[in-house]
């Protein structure tokens, strides 16, 4: 068991249960995008000068990037106005931690960390807790290490690893393996120390907060378009990063779960204000609308470089659909919800193409298949895809469900509990701390009793 102060497995487990409420309604601010957070931190560390962030998640994950840097140098504090300051020490000019930085449960850091890591002189020793450490590292590591970085890891490319940043970045071409925004970004933040021109492939879009923000921090990146949907995206290395003040949106992913709940709970009106909606993130929206589902997307803007927009969600009677698999990646976190939503459509849900939740903070397709059948709703899946049975009005529940410390599964089954007959019971809502602290709190302002 890891020895993270993250970690939710250093604490007791701490078991929820769940029953159906009446209808839900009134705002749900949800917390900041951890995607835009983590970066936020890292970037402004990278730069020089001083970085402002408003909406910074404050979930276990971002915190451990929070203290990862500043054991690598920069200032990273709080300010009693609930702002972020970061005072960056510029490319190529992190100090070598005394200890082990701790990634808790964030595959997000630990990549992109590596990737920052990959262009700096030093040498750095990562781990994180039981889920992170059996992540797949190795889809990082064979790029940064053709750049010129040396990476020691467990067996099958898994942390703990330490890494040897390199002392000259090789800048190169790399043709994604796999769809992922993480292993791009790697490549791109390790590219920014390298004399020339580092570019990515990737054949299917992922998200680009990355490139974005690189953009407003000062940075110089192209994306060309080419052949079958695919496109390059390069960044110019040694570039001048100044510190720049960033307004984090509301994360998408977050707001899936009250937003699912909103559709599904009976009566129910919920308004989700300053939602993020980069097009790279808002796959389950089109899904959800596809299916019936009533979401007015009003007073659409951009704030920090980011679309964002207020979403007005009623409940609405729900349709069975088939997702396009070339979907998967502007929505591969919230499939666990998706399938909650399922549950109570009419007829069946086809999810294809989604092989890349097997290797997430669990095992999320036998994970949800384990909890949706004990709770009485029929799925069948296969190594890249999940089919859902609806039954609209008629969900069972009853059971106890196993979330193998993974948060999205732990908020995924308090919607179930939320519609199903009998009340669900979550083995342990720790986790949960990791992307959405006050998870319960704004749920049972909205008027669920759990």
């Amino acid at each position: 068991m890891s020895e993270s102060k993250h970690s939710a497995a250093n604490t007791a487990a701490a078991p929820l249960t769940v029953r159906a409420c009446g209808p839900l309604s009134g705002t749900a601010r949800v917390p900041g995008d951890k995607s835009i957070s983590h970066r936020s931190v890292m970037l402004g560390a990278l730069a020089v000068g001083e970085t402002r962030i408003t909406g910074l998640l404050e979930g276990e994950d971002v915190l451990a990037t929070a203290e990862a840097f500043r054991r690598l140098g920069a200032q990273v504090e709080r300010q009693d106005s609930g702002e972020w300051v970061v005072n960056g020490v510029g490319l190529g000019a992190l100090k070598e931690p005394d200890d082990i930085l701790d990634m808790g449960n964030s595959g997000t850091a630990a990549r992109l960390l590596m990737g920052i890591l990959a262009g700096q002189p030093i040498r750095t020793f990562l781990t994180g807790d039981a889920s992170l450490r059996s992540r797949p590292m190795k889809r990082v590591i064979d790029p940064l290490t053709a750049m010129g970085a040396r990476v020691y890891s467990r067996e099958g490319g898994r942390m703990p690893l330490m890494i040897q940043g390199a002392d000259m970045v090789l800048p190169i071409t790399y043709e994604l393996p796999v769809a992922s925004a993480q292993v791009k970004s790697a490549v791109l933040l390790a590219g920014l120390t390298a004399r020339g021109e580092t570019a990515v492939i990737e054949s299917v879009a992922t998200r680009d907060h990355t490139e974005r923000m690189l953009t407003h921090f000062g940075g110089t990146v192209s994306r060309e378009e080419l052949s079958g949907g695919a496109a390059r995206i390069a960044v110019q290395g040694e570039p001048e990063l100044t510190g720049a003040d960033i307004v984090v949106p509301a994360d998408p992913s977050s707001a899936a779960f009250p937003l699912v709940a909103a559709l599904l709970v009976p009566g129910s009106e919920v308004r989700l204000p300053n939602i993020g909606m980069n097009p790279t993130r808002t796959g389950l929206i089109q899904t959800l609308i596809e299916m019936g589902g009533d979401i007015a997307i009003e007073n659409e803007r951009v704030a920090g470089g980011e679309p964002v927009a207020d979403l007005l969600v009623r409940h609405s009677s729900l349709r069975g659909v088939a997702v396009p698999p070339d979907r998967a990646a502007s929505m591969i976190d919230e499939y666990p919800i998706l399938s909650v939503a399922a549950a109570q459509a009419e007829g069946k849900t086809v999810m294809r193409g989604v092989e890349e939740l097997r290797v997430k903070e669990s095992d999320r397709i036998a994970v949800m298949v384990a909890g949706l059948r004990a709770n009485g709703v029929a799925v069948s899946d296969g190594e890249d895809w999940m089919e859902v049975e609806g039954r609209p009005g008629d969900v069972p529940g009853g059971a106890t469900v196993a979330t193998h410390l993974d948060h999205r599964i732990a908020m995924s089954f308090y919607v179930l509990g939320l519609i199903a007959k009998k009340p669900v019971t979550i083995d342990d809502e720790a986790p949960i701390r990791t992307s959405f602290p006050n998870f319960r709190t704004l749920m049972q302002g909205l008027g669920a009793e759990a």
